[in-house]
């Protein structure tokens, strides 16, 4: 992705980490998820969590269930949002050399529809993009595990539909081959 030193890319997401941890805005429990538990269900499952059901950029109607059993990267991204547009070239990458061994990309647009439909179209995105009410962009982060509201957002889910990774913050191929690969085999 972005040719930082490990260093340097170590340091950018500390600094986001304290910033965030200081603001108060980040926490370290996945709210909807604890609220799960407190009822005794399941805790790390996304099954668990309410229905996550979308519209895609032409209307279809889609639900996470649709995708069971894939290794899934959850991502939450907007047009106005720089790392975003960073992220998203290397997630078509991924989406095109991986999907034959179980990876679904699915992109989460935070934007108007007709902005997110234009940049789907010049980019040539390869995976769904699910188009979020922009009523609900906070709570849906929230639910998810990003209470800061910060983009972009990718939460990773295994084929048992564990959630097994978050990362708020530009998501590079390190992170990719760490937690991602070793899913797909």
């Amino acid at each position: 992705m972005i040719e930082f030193a490990k260093k340097d890319k170590l340091a950018l997401k500390l600094c986001m980490g304290i910033a965030a941890v200081l603001s108060g805005s980040i926490s370290f429990s996945m709210p909807a998820i604890a609220a799960q538990a407190e009822r005794g269900k399941p805790i790390n499952r996304a099954w668990a969590l309410p229905s996550l059901t979308l519209n895609d950029l032409d209307g279809k109607e889609h639900s996470l269930n649709d995708w069971r059993g894939k290794v899934i990267m959850l991502n939450f991204w907007a047009t106005w949002c720089g790392p975003c547009q960073i992220e998203i070239p290397y997630f078509m990458k991924y989406q095109q050399n991986y999907a034959g061994q179980g990876l679904q990309i699915i992109g989460i647009g935070l934007d108007e529809a007709q902005k997110l439909r234009n940049y789907a179209r010049t980019l040539g995105i390869n995976y769904p993009i699910l188009r979020a009410d922009p009523e609900q962009h906070y709570a849906l982060l929230n639910q998810w595990g990003d209470p800061s509201g910060v983009l972009p957002f990718t939460v990773i889910i295994d084929r048992e539909g564990r959630l097994v990774f978050k990362e708020i913050g530009l998501f590079d191929d390190e992170t990719f081959e760490t937690i991602v690969k070793p899913l797909l085999e």
